[in-house]
């Protein structure tokens, strides 16, 4: 079993570029995000379906923008353009992109001229996202317009015989009522599709794929607790069974049950041969004292390393060892380049690089996935659901979620509080309108406080609730007041030592989603 074809999703920069990829998977068919430097013959290599030019922050007419290479409209696959691909896409076949003075950003209303094939499911009039400053005037020679705004007299067009089409706005964000319909129009419709990609059909291609690659072959995967390697090692134990040993590294700066979970919990639901190693003492031996947050980074890290290298070196000797695996996502390897395939052990995307001399060969199961798909997966493989939809939960665990040194007793009050904000949230059922919620100890700082009648000097807690879709950018969430009210009083009630709550209401940026 082999990958599909690929529609090539082709980045001209745009902040969407990664979501329009998204939207086609969510079209059951399987998309690839490449540079608009790629040569016309590299992208035709890679066989594609179809091939859909995105948005971008430039004007078709500024110095150095990126241009469409004609060849493409030579090679016989359908093209759809958004925003300034849509521009590029109708210079490139000889139409007219202007500078009109008529910009528009954000919602916008535009009128259907034409249904044809794109609009058909659209009202006359539609609420779309529009981010533009240059307009497409005419539309290249045997293309109809099919819709129009008060600043771009050509907000659409289409020849879908030639397997061509394009939108001004951007179908593949939520503003855009019915743009989904839209994307699929073109994908169904016009450029004939395989529609294909699901869940099922990923899980058996990647066994497949597993089991080609590992053979016979002895298999490690560092447990984090996290979903993507929970999934990673999920799919690979599915593939090749006992052949896997998954290690867990127990630095104590977890919080509350999840060690419980990984050692528990997902073992049950999946049968792995898990090796525990309990570091507690160690971590908190090399953190003693420690204030400076990149410090701290830097020694959970080193220490993950040759915890990580020791365990590895003892099953090693039990039973030779040839292949890592890495819960390596899609985004992670468009953002290092396109990744280099096989190869030394890569830097842990949490806590630091695992030594040039640790060679294995890496199995990344997930690497042309999503985050939205990998949960997915998760769900299909019968991981629990506390696993699959737990929280983004950096590397350094609450060792950076203390502003202060880390000790037993700060990691006592952290949990507590922590855990009493999660329990809180889920009893609203709010815990998936959240991207992230981290709770920060104050450590270093004392607030006055009235508790029993008395006079306390207590520690701060500070809720950071947060709305993402990729952690690149994040807005605090604005949940009810009611719920802050009732985690706030539980947490200065029941936790000792803590006598004030406070909301963290930055968005990033100017912040960061983490305090460290």
């Amino acid at each position: 079993m082999s990958t599909p074809r690929p529609v090539l999703v082709v980045d001209f920069g745009a902040q969407y570029a990664q979501l329009i990829a998204r939207r086609v998977r969510e079209a059951d068919v399987y998309s690839e995000l490449v540079p608009h430097s790629m040569p016309v013959a590299e992208m035709m290599a890679r066989n594609p379906v179809a091939v859909i030019l995105s948005g971008g922050p430039s004007s078709v007419y500024a110095e150095g923008a990126p241009q469409v290479d004609p060849a493409l409209f030579e090679a016989g696959v359908p093209v759809f353009g958004i925003c300034y691909g849509f521009q590029a896409m109708a210079k490139a076949l000889g139409g007219e992109v202007t500078k009109t003075g008529l910009r528009e950003f954000g919602g916008t209303q535009v009128r259907v001229t034409e249904k044809g094939v794109l609009l058909q499911d659209l009202p006359a009039e539609q609420n779309v996202w529009m981010s533009h400053g240059d307009c497409v005037t005419a539309a290249p020679p045997g293309f109809t317009v099919t819709a129009e705004s008060a600043g771009s007299p050509v907000a659409g067009f289409e020849a879908p015989e030639r397997g061509y089409a394009g939108v001004q706005f951007h179908p593949e964000v939520a503003h855009t009522v019915g743009g989904q319909d839209v994307l699929k129009r073109f994908l169904y419709d016009i450029a004939k599709t395989d529609r294909s990609w699901n869940t099922g059909n990923i899980i058996d291609e990647q066994v497949a794929l597993i089991r080609e690659q590992v053979g016979d072959g002895q298999v490690i995967c560092g447990l984090s607790g996290g979903v993507d390697s929970a999934v990673a090692a999920a799919l690979v134990h599915k593939a090749v069974g006992d052949q896997l040993t998954c290690v867990f590294v127990d630095h104590g700066l977890l919080r509350a049950g999840e060690a419980e979970q990984v050692e528990k919990d997902y073992v049950q639901a999946t049968g792995i041969r898990l090796k525990v190693v309990d570091a507690q003492e160690r971590f908190l031996n090399a953190l003693a004292g420690v204030t400076d947050p990149e410090q701290k980074r830097k020694i959970i890290g080193r220490e993950f390393i040759r915890v990580f290298e020791q365990a590895a070196r003892e099953l090693d000797a039990e039973r030779h060892v040839d292949f890592l695996v890495q819960g390596t996502l899609y985004p992670d390897v468009v953002e290092s380049g396109g990744g280099t395939g096989t190869a030394n052990i890569k830097s842990h995307h949490n806590v630091g690089g695992l030594p040039d001399d640790l060679k294995f060969t890496l199995v990344e199961p997930l690497r042309t996935l999503f985050k939205d798909e990998v949960r997915a997966l998760g769900l299909a493989l019968g991981l629990p659901e506390e696993i699959v939809w737990r929280h983004p939960f950096p590397g350094p665990g609450l060792a950076i979620r203390i502003i202060g040194a880390v000790d037993r007793e700060r990691l006592d009050v952290l949990r507590a509080a922590d855990l009493i904000a999660r329990e809180e949230l889920t009893s609203a059922g709010l815990d998936r309108d959240v991207w992230q919620f981290p709770v920060v100890l104050l450590a270093d700082v004392r607030s006055v406080g009235v508790q029993g009648d008395g006079r306390t000097y207590g520690h701060p807690v500070v809720l950071r609730p947060v709305e993402s879709g990729d952690a690149m950018t994040a807005d605090w969430s604005r949940l009810p007041y009611d719920l802050i009210a009732r985690i706030s009083t539980r947490i200065t009630n029941e936790v000792p030592d803590v006598n004030r709550v406070v909301l963290d209401v930055t968005s990033k940026p100017p912040g960061t989603i983490e305090w460290e």
